[in-house]
Order: structure tokens, then C-alpha cells, then sequence
């Protein structure tokens, strides 16, 4: 068993009442009159946390920005679609970071059973024009700044998401640049404080990253530090984010079967990301101290399906993260990014049983979270191939 922070070996029972874990057991011992599930040569964990996807996008070419075009009946069943292939890759809690005009929070009150846990952002705060800037969440000056993270507190968000920094996949904005003036984005980090939300920011400029710490952000997605000679994280920096406790979520991962269509390489190159610079600053942000989170962006093309956790698992270790941090980052540290982290992200008495059983030992060989024999949420099983039942006297 993998608890959400150390391996422990040998046999594991793990005691499930009433959606929570009741006990957890070194040994094959079971008290008298539980039913029991077996799965051998698994290896237990919590149920994966996927820290940044986008649940409406349908990892269709142009997914954000079609999503103007959607009802709320199509965003609907795109936000579920989304959640069974989570599931389905033994992800139990998403954290959505971008939906249309706060679909997600809305279809929240709605939610049929059985699907994961989601946090939610609703619309992303950008400025006019700004990267994403069709999904409904366009502000400008620091009045207008504070307006809009308490229109995401009045629409349930648990979570504020600022676009610090332009983005590859709007046409128009500027990667290399803040998006925000210091001031604009320091109202929207008090505003949301004063709410009681985290704010996470969008960074991709090196002038972003910065002006993202001095604002006193609680998390910054991608981290990649570009400048217009590449990217540029000094050791400076690095100390700065690592004292902050800051959570970074790089969003590696892509499935290698989809060929991305050149003129989104083209962007990426011009922009300075390859896979092998995002690797090595991954492996930096984690060697020099600082918390990593996982998340996939999920959603938001064709190389960003949903369900694509264990790949980003699989990038983390080969940027030469230890596994062990690479699988604490999918649970605990992600669990402690989304404040859940007193009842999701680790196998303890008194926490939510979302639990995920994989072939092999993930701690040896990260592929193994792609092999998952069984989902379990609040310990009901809900995916993958359940192993032997014994059913007790109740």
C-alpha cells in the first residue's frame, strides 16, 4: 500500500464503513462477518487527484473555443463524459481550473452520483482580449478585478483561476508577458483572500511567474519561466518558490499516440516549450524544494485527453522525479492544493475510501497506475478488474 506519502510493504487491509476507511491493518487478518474484496499482486493507493482540467472541453480540436457554441444540456454531458474517463483512469477528484461562463459550479447543484469529487474555478479571470477570454471571465482594473473573484465566490467556486500570463492557444496573446498590471492582480489576490478562496494563476512569462509570487498567489500553473531567449529559472527564483509554498502544477503529459498538428508545435517552439526544457525545469522546481502538484490539463486538445493522469505520472518520473513524490503529488499534495487535504489524498482512518488498487508496484515502475484493477469511491467499486469477493454475513 502507497498511503498518499510512503510505501508499505507487505499485506494491507484496509477496513471501509460507511464511505470512509474504519481501519487500516498490517496483515491478512479480517474481523469476523466483513465482506471482503481481494485483488493480489495489487498495490493500494487513494484515489488519484487530477489538479488542472478543464471539464468542459472534450479534448476535441478547438475545444475552448467551441464551447460558446454549447447548451447547458451539451456542457452538461461534456462535464460528465469527462468525469467517467477520469474515473475510468482511477482519478476520484478533479480540480477543474477553466470552465464556460461557471458551468461546472452550476452543474454541481445537479450532479447525478457516482462520478468524482470536483473543486471548481468557474470562469478564468484574463484580462479583455487575454488568453481564454471566450469563456467568459474577461476584467480589467483592480475594481473590476475584485468584481470578478466575488462573482466566483457568489457562483460557488472554491478556487479563484487568474490568467497571469498570455497562452499558446490563444491566438493574440503574448506568453512572454503578465496580462496584469501589479496592482490589478494583487486586488484580485486580496479579494479573493478576504473570501477565504486560494487563487491559482496561469503563468507562463518568467515576468508572470514573478509577479505571481510578489502577489501572494497560492498556486501557479505551468511555471514555465519563458523569456524571449528561452527559459530562465534561476536559483534565486527557485529558493523564492520553494520558502513561498507555493503548489506548481507543470501539467506534463500528452498522449503519444496523437500527432499534433504543426501549427500548434510551431506556436510552442516559437514560444520556447518543448518537452525536454518543460522536463528539465520540473526537475528542477522539484530538486530545489518546492511542492509539486499533478494535473494534466486535461480537455483542451487532442494530446490532452481526459483521463490522461497516469501519462503525466509516467513524464514526472522520466524528468527524474522519485516515483514515490511523483504518486504524493497525485494524492496527498494534490489533495492538500485543493483543500481536501483533512479526508482526500491519503489512506487514514476517518477519510473519504476513495481508494484505487493498480497491477504492480507504481513505486517501481510508474506504468503500473496505468494498469488499474479497481475504482472505489466511498468504497464502492466503480471501475476496472475486481478481483475476488468473498461476501460476508451481512
Amino acid at each position: 500500500m502507497f498511503d498518499g506519502e510512503r510505501l508499505l510493504d507487505g499485506v494491507t487491509v484496509v477496513l471501509v464503513k460507511d464511505g470512509r476507511v474504519a481501519g487500516v491493518e498490517r496483515g491478512s487478518a479480517v474481523p469476523d462477518g466483513w465482506p471482503t474484496q481481494d485483488l493480489p499482486n495489487g498495490t493500494l493507493l487513494p484515489g488519484l487527484i487530477d489538479a488542472h482540467v478543464h471539464l468542459c472541453a472534450d479534448g476535441g480540436p478547438g475545444a475552448l473555443d467551441r464551447l460558446a457554441e454549447c447548451t447547458e444540456e451539451q456542457l452538461d454531458a461534456t462535464i460528465e463524459a469527462s468525469l467517467g474517463a477520469h474515473l475510468a483512469a482511477g482519478v476520484t477528484t478533479v480540480r477543474d481550473l477553466g470552465d464556460h461562463r461557471d458551468a461546472v459550479p452550476a452543474w454541481r447543484s445537479r450532479a447525478r452520483p457516482g462520478l468524482p469529487a470536483v473543486v471548481a474555478a468557474g470562469a478564468p479571470i484574463t484580462s479583455v482580449g487575454g488568453h481564454c477570454w471566450s469563456m467568459g471571465g474577461e476584467a480589467r482594473g483592480a475594481s473590476g478585478l475584485r468584481d470578478a473573484v466575488r462573482q466566483r465566490a457568489d457562483r460557488g467556486a472554491d478556487i479563484v483561476k487568474i490568467m497571469a500570463s498570455g497562452g499558446v492557444l490563444t491566438p493574440g496573446t503574448d506568453t512572454m508577458s503578465p496580462q496584469f498590471t501589479d496592482d490589478e492582480l494583487k486586488a484580485a489576490v486580496a479579494e479573493a483572500h478576504a473570501l477565504g478562496l486560494p487563487i491559482t494563476a496561469h503563468a507562463h512569462a518568467l515576468t508572470a511567474v514573478r509577479q505571481a509570487l510578489d502577489a501572494g498567489v497560492d498556486g501557479i500553473e505551468h511555471c514555465t519561466c519563458l523569456t524571449p531567449t528561452g527559459v530562465q529559472l534561476d536559483d534565486a527564483l527557485l529558493a523564492a518558490l520553494a520558502d513561498s509554498k507555493i503548489m506548481i502544477c507543470a501539467t506534463l503529459g500528452s498522449d503519444p499516440s496523437v500527432v499534433v498538428p504543426p501549427q500548434v508545435v510551431a506556436m510552442a517552439e516559437r514560444a520556447g516549450i518543448t518537452e525536454a526544457v518543460l522536463q528539465e525545469a520540473v526537475a528542477r522546481l522539484h530538486w530545489g524544494g518546492v511542492r509539486l502538484v499533478a494535473g494534466s490539463d486535461g480537455g483542451i486538445g487532442p494530446a490532452k485527453p481526459h483521463g490522461l493522469l497516469p501519462a503525466t505520472l509516467d513524464e514526472y518520473v522520466r524528468s527524474g522525479l522519485p516515483a514515490a513524490s511523483v504518486l504524493a503529488a497525485a494524492t496527498s499534495v494534490a489533495a492538500d492544493a485543493c483543500g481536501l487535504g483533512d479526508r482526500k489524498g491519503r489512506i487514514r482512518p476517518g477519510y473519504d475510501a476513495d481508494l484505487l488498487v493498480v497491477d504492480g508496484d507504481p513505486t517501481r515502475d510508474i506504468t503500473a497506475v496505468a494498469r488499474p484493477l479497481a475504482v472505489y469511491l466511498a468504497g464502492r467499486p466503480v471501475a476496472g478488474r475486481r478481483g475476488r469477493h468473498t461476501p460476508g454475513p451481512g
